[in-house]
């Protein structure tokens, strides 16, 4: 394509992005995301989405579709390749852009410090050669390859990440799902203020400043004279309406013998025993209790008060050291070292109570002794099912409780294959710390367990929770501050 041709009509300054193929590989649809720019597809891209096309990986799925997306543009398009194929109906008016392939051979323009059989290097080759070619024109590349744009910005070319996945830029800004009120917060909005009371639970609807900006089931909470703990259960206008939350802190509402041990703790078990919250997600740091709790309300609400059927416990298997190679036996057996953390944790629950009036595992522990204790596990495990995630497309779970464990690791269209999974009377669970990622191409700000917090805050069914304390032991917060 000559330097006229190539420019449109449009205003010069539109930008040339130049995709490597780990960017159409993490999202097939990026083709369609840069708006009025313009996107140049390189043949070493077209090679590796060819190399990559085979499995069943989500990586092997993307590069097909990608491949069909590009060959829909591209049908019927052939006299229009110099020139540049128009976005504008093959992306139904999201993107008003021109893809250009490239259709000429282009050699001799990397320094001879980088070898060209490298892929990536003849990309880098690419982008050198469209930047001499249209001087006065922006030519971006857009790669999720970090060591990439490190050589290309070495050479002197622009190059950036693909952010159109991102939620957030910066994750400190994640809905934590709790908002502590200010200490003036009752003259503010006490004017007309409403109150009742409605099956032990006090009800309040305020009006002020602070109403528009509260979603329905965030925790609202005040320390001081008079303490408050509540949730908003209108919110968003011009009134709210704030209910009081039960006290999961006190023994006698203890869940499976467990007791919350701090704020955010007693808000996760309020959305995690509600029946009228169908989803939740629990972010927090190793040892905040996000497991114990979420496995706790499962075991009361499917062996006590029988409101699920059984418990499906599922987790992306990324490893954190080398893989282990093959696992023999059953897709239970063959997931069950993912489940260290299940296993530890179903000891916690099953131990042995201290005194009699313990909770409800705590009392199978205690009368039956030894055989007592062996048995109700044996019950536990029998309520309880692992699976993965590869079998997961096309299932539908009736009455179950599901947890999806390490969701961070989770890519935003795996957790919507999952989240789907859904049917009548299922609760879904999501766990997981934002800063502990193994997947490679998944940032905090891109990981499928921000997607679904930011997507769901606000949703009548919906709530979410930081946590924020670690409650292991003295030697595990330490670690986690100093380390």
């Amino acid at each position: 394509m000559n330097a006229k041709r190539a420019k449109t009509p449009k205003n010069s300054a539109t930008k040339l992005f130049v995709l490597d193929t780990n960017v159409l590989m993490h999202d097939p649809l990026s083709l369609f995301r840069f708006e009025e720019h313009d996107i140049y597809v390189p043949m070493m891209t077209l090679e590796e989405l060819d190399a990559n096309k085979k499995g069943m990986s989500e990586v092997a799925r993307n590069a097909r579709q990608t491949s069909r997306l590009l060959d829909e543009i591209v049908t019927g398009a052939e006299h229009n390749m110099a020139k540049g194929i128009d976005l504008t109906g093959p992306s139904r008016a999201l993107a008003t852009g021109r893809l250009f392939l490239q259709t000429e051979a282009i050699n001799g323009i990397l320094p001879s410090s980088l070898p060209t059989a490298k892929a990536d290097n003849q990309i880098i080759g690419v982008v050198m050669y469209l930047g001499q070619k249209f001087p006065k024109r922006p030519v971006i590349l857009v790669t999720k390859d970090i060591n990439m744009r490190i050589k290309a910005r070495a050479l002197g070319l622009e190059a950036q990440d693909y952010f159109n996945d991102k939620v957030l830029e910066d994750t400190d800004l994640l809905y934590t799902g709790t908002l502590e009120l200010p200490p003036d917060f009752w003259d503010s909005h006490g004017k007309g203020l409403e109150s009742w009371k409605k099956e032990s639970r006090t009800y309040y609807r305020i009006k002020g400043p602070l109403c528009p900006d509260l979603l329905v089931n965030e925790f609202v909470w005040q320390e001081g004279p008079q303490p408050l703990q509540a949730w908003v259960k209108v919110g968003s206008g011009r009134t709210a309406e704030l209910e009081t939350i039960i006290d999961y802190s006190h023994a006698k509402n203890a869940v499976w013998g467990i007791t919350a041990r701090n704020r955010e703790q007693n808000f996760a078990l309020n959305l995690l025993m509600n029946p009228d919250i169908d989803f939740v997600t629990l972010l927090g740091q190793a040892g905040t209790g996000k497991t114990l709790l979420t496995l706790a309300a499962a075991l009361t609400q499917t062996l006590e008060t029988k409101l699920f059927a059984e418990i499906i416990i599922t987790r992306v298997t990324v490893p954190v050291g080398e893989d282990i190679g093959f696992l023999p036996g059953t897709e239970e057996e063959k997931m069950t070292p993912w489940m260290g953390a299940l296993e530890d944790n179903l000891e916690v629950l099953n131990k042995p109570a201290e005194t009699p009036t313990g909770g409800p595992a705590a009392g199978a522990g205690s009368y039956g002794g030894d055989w007592g204790r062996a048995a109700t596990m044996d019950l536990i495990r029998n309520r309880i099912k692992i699976k993965s995630l590869n079998f997961m497309r096309g299932r539908t779970f009736m009455n179950k409780f599901l947890i999806i464990d390490e969701a961070q690791n989770l890519t935003p269209k795996q957790m919507k294959t999952l989240i789907t999974r859904a049917g009548p009377g299922t609760k879904v669970v999501c766990l997981g710390n934002i800063a502990q990622i193994d997947t490679p191409y998944l940032t905090e700000g891109s990981s499928g367990l921000t997607y679904v917090v930011d997507r769901f805050k606000g949703w009548s069914h919906s709530g979410h929770v930081t946590l924020q304390r670690g409650e292991r032991s003295r030697l595990a917060d330490h670690a986690a501050e100093v380390l």
